[in-house]
């Protein structure tokens, strides 16, 4: 099963029509092709009383296939990174708690790219990559245009104690280290799918 956040819902992708619990704000559709998907997905997005919307078909990179063909795909990776007191690294950007991460360059790995993102926005070096975490999926609109992004998230260590740096220039008015003590700050004014990063470093 895939679930992508998009536009203030939850999407899942799913193969097994019984990962499906039904539910007042959720809805069960069977997808047949790519022109079932744009019209069921364009009528359900929309809807107010929906939070949950699985879409089904028995071939799920099928699925997947017809789901992406309506926007276009863009690729990213990130790093939820903690220092040696186990706090972890947010940037602040457009109002919103982030986690940093960015587009990943042609011909570059997807870890490497977690990495350059997270020196560049924040400033820091001496990151090392501990371990893959989850793969989340979001859609937003740039200039009119739908957007896929598929993030590749990464558990990270950072030994820099040195002064962060946000990168003002993408948009980032503040780089903090935030304990877990203190990560419902965070949590009242952030991204869904940063809180299922968040639920995955377990």
């Amino acid at each position: 099963m895939i679930k992508i956040f998009s536009f203030n819902k939850t999407i899942y992708l799913t193969n097994s029509q019984s990962s499906f619990k039904p539910k007042e704000d959720a809805v069960l559709v069977n997808i047949k092709n790519a022109d079932g998907m744009f019209l069921e997905y364009n009528k359900l997005v929309t809807k107010k009383n929906l939070n949950e919307i699985y879409f089904f078909n028995e071939n799920l990179q099928d699925l997947f296939k017809y789901f992406s063909a309506m926007f276009r795909i863009i690729e990213a990776a990130g790093g939820l990174v903690k220092n040696v007191k186990g706090e972890y690294l947010f940037i602040f950007r457009n109002g919103k708690w982030d986690l940093p991460k960015g587009k990943i360059e042609k011909g570059e790995g997807i870890k490497t790219a977690a990495i350059r993102e997270v020196e560049e926005e924040c400033g820091v070096s001496g990151l090392s990559i501990i371990r893959e975490l989850s793969t989340e999926y979001h859609t937003y609109f740039i200039n009119e245009r739908a957007i896929l992004k598929r993030t590749y998230w990464f558990e990270m260590r950072c030994d820099d104690t040195s002064d962060l740096v946000p990168q003002i220039e993408e948009g980032i008015t503040n780089a903090v280290w935030i304990s877990s003590k203190n990560l419902n700050e965070v949590l009242h004014n952030t991204f869904e799918s940063i809180k299922e990063v968040l639920r995955s470093d377990k």
